[in-house]
């Protein structure tokens, strides 16, 4: 049976999964009685409520006498780490471009990796039944990105194929009234345009290690395309480290791809996708060979971190009351397995505390992390995300990034007062019939905690993303700080509608009545830039009958709702978030509140010196 290797890749909410949903279906991977849920591939809960991929996964299905291994990988820049090793296992890959918005950064960021590998595109134009698409400006705009990114001559002429992923059809013509049930038109261009892997099958065996897995039982689990050669259960093998030594290891479990479902094989040959256990501390980059003949493939390169923060066990005054894994010795075991599956991700112990620091590739990567914690049962304190200062050449650096906007004409004015702000550094601005593209490249500190502020400026209708660009010298302005202040408890206890009634005048309240809150905890945005202390448990004195019920008649706002990552995004630097699994909230790190005027007054009182 022949093999064919490809990746899926495209934009953030293009249409990847729900593609490779139809594929699945096509190629008759599912039983006819088979229950078969919507985003097959996105197994993970937080997958399923956000509509993204967070981890590349492998699917395997035949077609027509055809084994074709697809991997499903991330869109988000956050993990774009994944999309380039796994460039390196296949031969092929379908980039999906949405027929109505064309083009966007993570489609030029996915193809660029796909190019630097010389990797064959086939262009996919997804969502053509979608009203008032494009296809034609679509393609054009493709091709533009291609000539753009250098692509060499041959991959110019790529095949396109047009689907609509939703309803499951698909067709070689832009007219959408040549669509047909099915993705055979999908299927039948891989098979016809993607080369087979090129490999010997009697050669010493090489397989590098691309994506790493986990499980209790076996440990950490290696996973990679076969570059030539044949792998067998119980072989010994070697691996060639990344620093050049090399280590002797059994192989004790090997598992290859059937569909959706990973499945043990006691052996697979040059070509094909497999996960390897045996060895517990295996490294992405890291090449597994004939112990008799040791080769390793040239080394994959891994982007470094380029945020950070700190984690720590809750110290909040309801610390306990609702999470189950509370002890430092907890926390550091899981955020030290978290590593042996996602090598993006860094893990540091502050000395002499209960705190350690985290490095990931943004903050939706790090929050999803937090996320899956709050969910398993943890209590943590974690604070405000910080990027990591390089020093090179002696300079100290920061990272920047490419920011690309897309929004509404009315709210273009605002948000580039707001960008201008921050420092970013306007590159084009393309302006259409009701939208403009803006293009900045911008510090990733300047971005810190505007998300929220972009999303309240376009009212939910503006587009961002970002991906990383390069290191620069530090600015020395002071990016990435809130400019307003809070609304800080004072007081223990249940927040009141009485007491709630008086302080919302001084701006927008977080919280509802009966909320339970402690001092230091922030219930609120104050109007201003300075933080004001305020009392929300406050009860209304009783004289009489008729004024006891008056409370069932007071009207409040309604309180601003905060995501863990608005959260995130929120606080400054004197400030915490405690995550339970049932909430979370917003914290000043000193608490007592005239221990934390005093604290600030210091700080004025240097800030005054310099």
């Amino acid at each position: 049976m022949e093999i064919r290797n490809i990746a899926v890749i495209a934009h953030v909410d293009h249409g990847k999964t729900t593609l490779l949903d139809q594929l699945l279906k096509t190629s008759g991977a599912f039983r006819d009685n088979e229950e078969v849920n919507n985003r097959v591939m996105d197994s993970n809960d937080i997958e399923r409520e956000r509509g993204i991929t967070i981890l590349a996964k492998t699917t395997s299905i035949e077609y027509h006498n055809t084994k074709i291994n697809i991997l499903d990988t991330p869109g988000h820049a956050d993990f774009g780490g994944e999309v380039e090793r796994i460039m390196n296992m296949v031969d092929g890959c379908l980039l999906l471009v949405d027929a109505f918005e064309g083009t966007m950064p993570q489609t030029r960021f996915v193809l660029k990796k796909a190019l630097e590998a010389h990797v064959k595109p086939i262009v996919v134009i997804n969502k053509v039944d979608r009203p008032n698409s494009d296809i034609t400006k679509a393609v054009d705009e493709v091709l533009e990105l291609f000539i753009e990114l250098g692509a060499p001559d041959e991959f110019l002429e790529f095949p396109v194929v047009y689907t609509s992923a939703l309803k499951g059809t698909s067709s070689y013509d832009a007219d959408v009234s040549t669509q047909k049930e099915g993705m055979d038109a999908v299927l039948e261009t891989i098979i016809k345009y993607i080369p087979a892997p090129k490999v010997d099958v009697k050669a010493p065996l090489q397989l590098q290690v691309a994506l790493l897995d986990y499980n209790d039982f076996v440990g950490r689990i290696g996973i990679g395309t076969i570059k030539q050669g044949t792998i067998h259960v119980n072989d010994n093998v070697a691996v060639s480290r990344l620093d050049g030594s090399v280590t002797n290891f059994r192989i004790l479990k090997l598992f290859g791809y059937k569909g959706i479902r990973r499945l043990e094989v006691e052996s697979a040959q040059a070509g094909e996708i497999v996960a390897v256990a045996g060895l517990t501390d295996i490294n992405v980059g890291e090449t597994i060979c004939d112990p008799k003949d040791v080769n390793p493939l040239p080394l994959i390169k891994l982007d470094e971190p380029t945020l950070q923060m700190t984690f720590g066990t809750n110290s909040s005054p309801l610390c306990g009351q609702d999470g189950k894994l509370l002890t430092a010795r907890k926390i550091e075991e899981r955020l030290f397995r978290e590593t042996q599956r996602d090598v993006a991700l860094r893990v540091s112990r502050i000395i002499n505390t209960e705190s350690w620091i985290v490095s990931g590739r943004g903050e939706l990567h790090l929050s999803i992390l937090i996320e899956n914690m709050r969910r398993e049962g943890f209590e943590l304190e974690v604070s405000k995300p910080q990027v990591i200062i390089k020093e090179i050449d002696g300079v100290k650096c920061e990272p920047y990034e490419d920011l690309y906007i897309d929004v509404p004409n009315e709210y273009v004015g605002d948000i580039m007062t707001t960008l201008g702000e921050r420092g970013g550094e306007l590159v084009n601005m393309d302006t259409r019939d009701t939208i403009t593209i803006l293009n900045y490249i911008i510090a990733s500190r300047s971005l810190l905690g505007f998300t929220t502020n972009f999303m309240t400026l376009t009212k939910g209708y503006g587009i961002i993303s970002h991906s990383y660009r390069e290191y620069r010298p530090v600015t020395s302005s002071n990016l990435g700080e809130r400019k307003i202040g809070v609304l800080v408890a004072t007081e223990a206890g249940q927040a009141t509608p009485y007491a709630i009634e008086h302080v919302e005048e001084r701006g927008t309240m977080f919280i509802t009545p009966s909320t339970i809150v402690y001092e230091g905890m922030i219930v609120g945005e104050n109007r201003y830039d300075i933080d004001l202390a305020v009392n929300v448990v406050q009860k209304k004195n009783l004289t009489n009958v008729r004024s006891s019920t008056k409370d069932n008649t007071v009207v409040l706002k309604t309180p601003r709702k905060m995501s863990l990552e608005a959260c995130l995004d929120y606080i400054n630097s004197d400030e915490l978030v405690e995550v339970t699994p049932t909430t979370y909230r917003m914290r000043k790190k000193i608490l007592n509140t005239a221990e934390r005027k005093k604290f600030d007054a210091h700080i004025r009182r240097g800030d005054l010196a310099e």
